[in-house]
């Protein structure tokens, strides 16, 4: 009997075929792939088992972690800054960056590490955008040897898919810290994924990658990740508040974020959400208060001080009381209700309300 090879003929030979017989074509069913059980003996080296008493005598001759940016992000960790649009994440992290590689830390925040070879991998800014933060009167900010920024480049073809796609930006990036020998990595940000990372499984797979990285090259990481665009400003900013799946934050060692005071729109707070390597130092009662500045040619946040979060939230009360008299000022200097808006990043409804009558 002939070898019957319907099996591997290509589809539209079959179609062609069932046509001519006059049939309706039915594609043949393909078998589901079920995955085998994993044999116990094959994994037995999964784990290492120890005593409590023995993880403590490990544990005892571990160095303690050193602090890169106080007790908001240690040395092996992989961390993550997020924040709404246009609030100076990108400030923060190149300034932080700077910071490690040049091994002077930023008031008022310790730091106990040596210098170190930092990989700044910016999806966000151009060559010229980049330049006009550092520049100035004085001339051209001098940054160190060891801080090294790498800008991705679109017109370099990669794989239309997903999956491709993300595993191609993570092996470049692998390259690049195997080339340069960097033990600091700060991606700025990780929205230039296009797995869509309030997806569960990408947001895994995203993990996976830079744990892996971690503890192939002995990093530390910090990722820079936004808010929700509808988000409530008059929450105190919680891991819920960071977009995409929350299992980011939940396999992260740490996450920090950045606010807006509905007091002034021009500070800024900074407040620690998540810490394995320390106790939470600046929480919701004692937030640290920054502003974007540019002393010369170099922008940076400088910090002003601590209160708690509340006063900055944006509530009812609070914008009556505060703002209310912002709101006179300005309309006294001749200023639109439109203009007041824009310039207190307030609703032009709210405005009218606080205008003297």
């Amino acid at each position: 009997m002939p070898e019957n090879n319907t099996s591997h003929r290509p589809e539209c030979i079959e179609r062609i075929r069932a046509e001519a017989r006059g049939l309706k074509y039915h594609p043949a069913r393909r078998l589901k792939f079920i995955p085998q059980p994993a044999d116990p003996e094959a994994c037995r080296y999964i784990f290492s088992v120890a005593t409590g008493n023995r993880w403590m005598e490990l544990g005892e001759r571990e160095p303690a972690p050193k602090m890169l940016f106080g007790e908001l992000w240690h040395e092996g960790e992989l961390s993550i800054l997020f924040a709404d649009t246009n609030v100076g994440k990108s400030v923060l992290a190149v300034q932080i960056g700077n910071s490690i590689a040049c091994g002077k830390p930023i008031a008022p925040f310790a730091m106990d590490a040596g210098p170190a070879e930092v990989l700044y991998i910016d999806f966000e800014l151009s060559t010229k955008q980049f330049y006009q933060r550092y520049t100035g009167a004085e001339g051209d900010h001098h940054f160190t040897d060891r801080f090294l920024r790498a800008e991705f480049r679109p017109d370099i073809a990669l794989n239309d898919t997903s999956s491709d796609y993300d595993q191609q930006i993570f092996a470049g990036i692998e390259y690049k810290i195997r080339q340069l020998n960097a033990t600091v990595l700060i991606i700025d940000n990780i929205s230039c994924l296009r797995g869509g990372i309030e997806n569960a499984s990408v947001a895994l797979n995203l993990i996976k990658h830079l744990k892996a990285l971690k503890a192939d090259y002995n990093l530390s990481i910090l990722v820079l990740a936004h808010t929700p665009k509808r988000r409530n400003p008059g929450s105190p900013i919680s891991a819920d508040d960071m977009h995409g799946s929350k299992l980011l934050i939940n396999l992260a060692d740490s996450a920090f974020s950045i606010g807006t005071s509905a007091a002034d729109p021009h500070l800024r707070y900074l407040k620690q959400i998540k810490q394995r390597s320390t106790g939470q130092v600046y929480g919701e009662d004692h937030v640290c208060l920054c502003r974007i500045i540019k002393p010369g040619n170099f922008l940076q946040m400088q910090f002003e001080g601590h209160s708690p979060e509340r006063p900055h939230l944006r509530t009812r009360g609070l914008n009556q009381h505060l703002l209310a008299p912002k709101v006179a000022e300005l309309a006294a200097k001749g200023y639109s209700q439109r203009q007041i808006s824009k310039e207190l990043c307030i609703a032009l409804g709210w405005v009218n309300k606080l205008m003297p009558r």
